[in-house]
């Protein structure tokens, strides 16, 4: 089953969801990914989702659970998002992983295999995780493969408790490295491995393909961590290459022998630090854009309107989101308004369309990834039906095989800035044609907008919002010679399918 050139993918928490669905059960057995209730996957495909992003399946790690649950600043976050949890709702963090094999506990491989085809009866693929950085800190790797991971000494273990930790090895200690970035403490419940080795880069591959086997496309959480300048720069002397063999750059060796033996796998790359075209040269098909998030969050209209002049090749292999298992809730971090303002203009920009579990119903609580268990929240009074139009609408061919353009915008009259708060794009397939209109701030804002369409004198045009079902006829002569006025409230937004009357 191809990709669609701009997915849409939808991020479930695996844990949680399956929690949600056995409560929704009553009495009967607990859900599982093998038995997952029909109405539910027929809900996703009514989405128009083209992808599932199912965070969380493989096994987690009980001494990560364990520090998890001793975690004081976890703990603050538990009461936080779930003010009655227990020890029993901690099951460990996601990115802690024990092995990589689906938690008998989620439904094991058959659950797994049972679920990706049931999407893809639907037409959905299948997304799962992969961790390049880290591993548990009880991995089986730990006791069979010390030289794969990053080792420290007595002098690191002495100055740096939070950085190391010591396993016994053949009745031997040995001080191993926990995983971490270069700008924020470690990650406690892991081990790092040391991706400079060129054994920990074969050996990736073959849990890549071993992956691949199971799911359409993978993840890969903190992506940029082992390029091989940034793992010099966290890890210094330690972190150079072992071999003159390694040429390459990480994922320039990783991702070609994965593609061999599985052409068509999808590779999404978690990424900051301005490393996304780095990691689309090297093999990634999409990389997160956290700086469309980052100005969108900020209310920075011009900025956002900027970073979208990029070259569309760059665009196209973007991931635009407003939310996700990192991020706080879209909701209360936006706004109600620019909450969907930003939405539609992520929906209708080039690239994959990332939207997470909850968004759609306007849930509040960002929840720690190492609880099992979601409280409950009641759902928006019209979110479900303006994501469930805008879902629909860029589902439709033209904003997968159409042409894309960023549009110029003019000032409405003289003095009149507010055209500045506007950013406007159009799509073409043959006679189709769309226009979306944004306003990301929050006050009036009056322009005029040149249209890409060459061929609008002489006829009357209807723009007919999708988003509210009005209507708009407006002469092409005028269209061609002033553009399209637009006047819109504070963050609205129209969404136009227009055609000849």
């Amino acid at each position: 089953m191809a990709w669609p050139r701009f997915p849409i993918i939808y991020e479930i928490n695996t844990w949680t969801w399956l929690h949600r669905l056995s409560a929704q059960s009553g009495d009967r057995a607990p859900i599982t990914l093998a038995n997952v209730p029909a109405e539910e996957l027929d809900r996703l495909a009514g989405d128009h989702f083209d992808a599932i992003w199912l965070m969380g399946v493989w096994q987690r790690s009980p001494a990560g659970a364990e520090i998890a649950r001793a975690h004081p600043g976890l703990q603050a976050e538990y009461r936080r998002a779930l003010p009655d949890f227990t020890s029993g709702d901690v099951v460990g963090s996601p990115y802690a992983i024990r092995r990589y094999e689906v938690d008998a506990r989620l439904g094991g491989a058959p659950g797994l295999a049972a679920i990706r085809e049931q999407f893809a009866a639907r037409d959905m693929r299948l997304i799962l995780d992969f961790v390049p950085n880290h591993l548990a800190v009880d991995h089986p790797d730990t006791l069979t493969n010390p030289q794969h991971f990053m080792q420290g000494d007595q002098e690191d273990l002495a100055n740096f408790p939070d950085r190391y930790f010591t396993v016994e090895v053949d009745g031997k200690p040995v001080i191993y490295a926990h995983g971490r970035d270069p700008y924020f403490p470690p990650w406690t419940d892991t081990v790092q491995l040391n991706t400079a080795r060129i054994a920990v880069r074969r050996a990736t591959v073959e849990v890549l393909r071993g992956i691949a086997g199971q799911c359409d496309g993978v993840r890969c959480d903190m992506a940029m961590l082992p390029l091989n300048a940034v793992f010099q720069r966290t890890w210094g002397k330690r972190g150079k290459p072992d071999t003159a063999a390694i040429n390459d750059d990480f994922w320039e060796f990783v991702i070609p022998p994965v593609r061999k033996t599985h052409p068509g796998f999808l590779f999404i790359a978690e990424a900051y630090w301005n490393l996304e075209w780095e990691l689309q040269q090297q093999g990634f098909d999409y990389v997160y854009d956290k700086t469309l998030y980052d100005r969108l969050r900020a209310d920075d209209a011009r900025g956002a309107h900027d970073h979208l002049r990029a070259e569309l090749a760059y665009q196209a292999r973007l991931v635009r989101f407003i939310e996700n298992h990192d991020e706080p809730r879209a909701l209360p971090t936006f706004g109600p308004g620019l909450d969907r303002a930003a939405a539609v203009l992520i929906c209708t920009v080039p690239g994959a369309r990332l939207l997470h579990d909850g968004q759609l119903e306007g849930r509040r609580i960002k929840m720690p990834v190492q609880l099992g268990r979601a409280p409950d929240e009641p759902v928006h009074a019209d979110l479900p039906a303006f994501y469930g139009r805008l879902l629909k609408e860029i589902s439709r061919p033209v904003y997968q095989d159409g042409a894309w353009a960023l549009l110029d915008i003019y000032p409405a009259w003289h003095s009149n800035s507010t055209h500045s708060n506007l950013t406007a794009c159009a799509w073409t397939h043959g006679a189709a044609r769309r226009l979306a209109v944004v306003n990301l701030r929050p006050q009036q804002s009056q322009a005029h907008i040149h249209l890409p369409w060459d061929d609008l004198g002489r006829r009357t045009w209807v723009f007919n919002d999708v988003m509210n079902g009005v209507a708009y006829e407006r002469d092409g002569e005028g269209l061609n010679l002033r553009g399209l006025y637009v006047d819109l409230p504070p963050y609205g937004y129209h969404v136009f399918y227009v055609k000849a009357k």
